[in-house]
């Protein structure tokens, strides 16, 4: 079919629950992808930072091949294989000791959510119930993981929300005291915000927060549903800012773009759980579990991240070049990068796209640069040449 043929047939027979580009990609491989027009893109969206070996690589088909001819699901009602090397790998990386898996990232923040209220409840403090969270930030779509996203417009219309959360200011210890009280759970943070507009937390304020929650014997749950494996250049955010929370939840680039979510924890935090406490038919099933071993194996490998680190920088000195007097700020770590204007990016994000360059929003006024972690020098700049083009033809 052709892109038109695809869009009308979609639009004819799929809810209208998103703002889709006019375009139906097809194929896609390392950092390109092709619309069923035949039109190459340079990827710079990567699933909204998920495929972070690329499209369709070789290593991923490979162990997916190996893992169908075996086993595809038997549920969780007897030991994975797969899925237990996955966790050990995540246990090892994270210095955390127990692994849940769900389907995606929201999944994983409602588990986290749950997991934070079952520990109290465990400890015989079952008032203890109310997670702090922040506003501008995005943990999902579902109810609970809806109601911990700290940004009005998600939650409109689905009142009544989930009580017990409560919103601080980003980066402000002193918002986060003044709210916690005798009712106070958890913390839960993105290291980086990235629907918010990719706002990266500041050092001093995580090292504060995670001093706050030991003194008050709270939780702290970090989502890194985006920042994690290798998206800043370290396989979790968290190790940029020499701390370690008690909960840690991931999916995006975990299955590099097979889904998956995970929730991992201290053996304190994760005696929240008994059998029967949560679930997931598919979570950790034999495919995800074994393409996410792979991706594991090779993000996790420190020249692989130290890789990342040097992209990361190449890119933020070729948006930095292009010097635009609407460019308010230029802000991220590692390959997760905003670029805020002082005007909403739309018809900028659509110039790129006609122009063969896919780039994401993250808010009205901020353009993200997510590429596969195994973009090249050469893409990279042939991006920022791209949108140097796009930035000249958005002011005619």
């Amino acid at each position: 079919m052709t892109n038109k043929e695809i869009l009308d047939k979609g639009q004819a027979n799929i809810m209208s629950t998103y703002a889709r580009f006019p375009i139906a990609l097809v194929k896609g491989k390392d950092s390109y992808v092709w619309d069923a027009d035949g039109k190459q893109y340079l990827d710079f969206v990567a699933g909204i930072a998920t495929c972070v070996l690329g499209h369709s690589p070789d290593a991923l088909i490979q162990a997916l091949k190996e893992q169908a001819a075996n086993l595809w699901h038997v549920s969780n009602l007897y030991w994975i294989e797969p899925q237990v090397r996955l966790a050990e790998k995540l246990t090892c990386l994270s210095g955390l000791d127990k692994v849940f898996f769900c389907n995606s990232g929201a999944e994983a923040n409602e588990a986290a959510i749950k997991l934070t209220r079952k520990y109290f409840y465990r400890q015989n403090e079952p008032e203890k119930n109310e997670i702090i969270v922040f506003k501008n930030s995005f943990h999902g779509r579902t109810m609970g993981a809806l109601t911990a996203t700290g940004q009005y417009k998600y939650h409109e219309g689905f009142a009544p929300l989930l009580e017990g959360i409560v919103y601080a200011e980003y980066n402000d210890i002193m918002s986060v005291q003044n709210l916690v009280n005798d009712r106070t759970a958890a913390v839960m943070i993105e290291p980086v915000q990235g629907e918010g507009g990719i706002r990266p937390a500041d050092f001093n304020f995580l090292q504060s927060l995670r001093k706050l929650c030991d003194q008050e014997g709270i939780l702290l749950v970090f989502d890194e549903v985006q920042t994690g494996v290798g998206r800043t250049g370290k396989f979790f955010a968290f190790e940029n800012y020499g701390i370690k929370p008690d909960i840690v939840t991931l999916a995006k680039g975990l299955g590099g773009g097979f889904p998956i979510g995970a929730v991992i924890a201290s053996n304190k935090a994760a005696f929240g759980f008994a059998p029967g406490d949560h679930a997931s038919t598919f979570g950790g099933n034999p495919l995800a579990c074994a393409v996410a071993d792979k991706v594991v194996e090779i993000v996790g490998e420190p020249a692989f991240l130290e890789e990342v680190e040097n992209k990361g920088r190449l890119l933020m000195e070729e948006i930095e070049k292009l010097a635009d007097p609407r460019i308010r700020e230029i802000r991220g770590r590692g390959l997760l990068i905003g670029v805020e204007f002082d005007r909403e990016v739309k018809g900028l994000i659509e110039i790129c796209l006609e122009k063969g360059l896919l780039l994401v929003g993250a808010g009205g006024k901020v353009v993200r640069f997510v590429p596969p972690l195994t973009v090249n020098e050469i893409e990279i700049r042939q991006a920022a040449g791209i949108f140097k083009e796009a930035l000249k033809k958005w002011q005619e």
